[in-house]
């Protein structure tokens, strides 16, 4: 193990070196028993060297999770391009959602057992997840996002997708057919 690794390359880089290890290491050992030690060891640093960059645990689990939520988000995005509907572009944004989380087993392993209520804790602790939410549900319901009823819808639509990590359909269509029937239409009574 080399403690000059990350001496030598730009702090971005290795903050994104270290998140791969943490991903590496949620998918082998699990998020819970990822502890510093092993994801120091994962990413080849001492644990040292990784507290330089994140002071504890959860920060490392916050700056994870904004990661893979910024780029989960804008790969939903480009799915919903040319859906005009906002009923339709509220339920693939949902599943769409759902299904970026599942496809990477780093984020899937937030909702192991025993697990999805650390990854709901993260989730409503990260000022990202919060905005990404926001700016979501200002451009649907075309209002500002700053409003107390914006948030609120945010918080909820992330309560709705941890729920259905955490506790899913049989299938993504039964999931996409219960958001349609029970979500879409609270959210967006006149659509």
């Amino acid at each position: 193990m080399s403690s000059a690794w990350l001496r030598e390359e730009q702090p971005d880089a290795a903050v994104a070196k270290i998140l791969a290890a943490a991903d590496k290491a949620f998918v082998e050992v699990g998020v819970a028993d990822a502890r510093m030690s092993t994801i120091a060891d994962y990413a080849g640093c001492s644990r040292g060297t990784l507290y330089r960059y994140f002071k504890n645990r959860h920060e490392l689990h916050i700056a994870y999770i904004e990661h893979t939520a910024h780029e989960m988000m804008l790969r939903v995005q480009r799915g919903l391009r040319g859906i005009e509907d906002p009923r339709e572009r509220l339920v693939e944004m949902i599943v769409g959602s759902v299904r970026e989380v599942r496809r990477n087993p780093g984020t899937a392993a937030w909702f192991a057992p025993g697990v999805s209520g650390m990854a709901a804790r993260m989730g409503r602790s990260s000022e990202v997840v919060d905005r990404l939410t926001t700016t979501f549900v200002s451009e649907l319901f075309a209002d500002e996002g700053h409003d107390p009823e914006s948030r609120m819808r945010a918080r909820w639509l992330v309560r709705v997708i941890v729920s259905l990590l955490a506790l899913p359909g049989d299938s993504e269509e039964e999931e996409r057919a219960q958001v349609e029937r029970f979500v879409a239409p609270l959210l967006l009574p006149d659509a």
